[in-house]
């Protein structure tokens, strides 16, 4: 019987949603700043991304004015 994979299963996480709110920024704002579409920072947000490009991660570390290890952070799994 194949095992079933959490649907929250990476280690890393986004902390886009507490940055934005830190701001009082929104998702649409944020995605008129940095040309990336509203549907793509919400899987960012939601912990739903497989990957990121090192020019999406720029632009956005950019427009909130943080470092990488503000948006990002690790996490183990238990």
């Amino acid at each position: 019987m194949a095992r079933e994979e959490p649907e929250d299963h990476t280690e890393i996480r986004c902390r886009l949603g507490e940055l934005l709110e830190e701001r009082s920024m929104t998702l649409v704002e944020l995605s008129e700043r940095v040309d990336i579409s509203v549907v793509n920072l919400s899987i960012l947000k939601n912990n739903r991304a497989r990957a990121m490009r090192f020019s999406t991660l720029q632009a956005i570390c950019k427009a909130l004015d943080c470092e990488v290890g503000e948006l990002l952070s690790y996490a183990p799994l238990r």
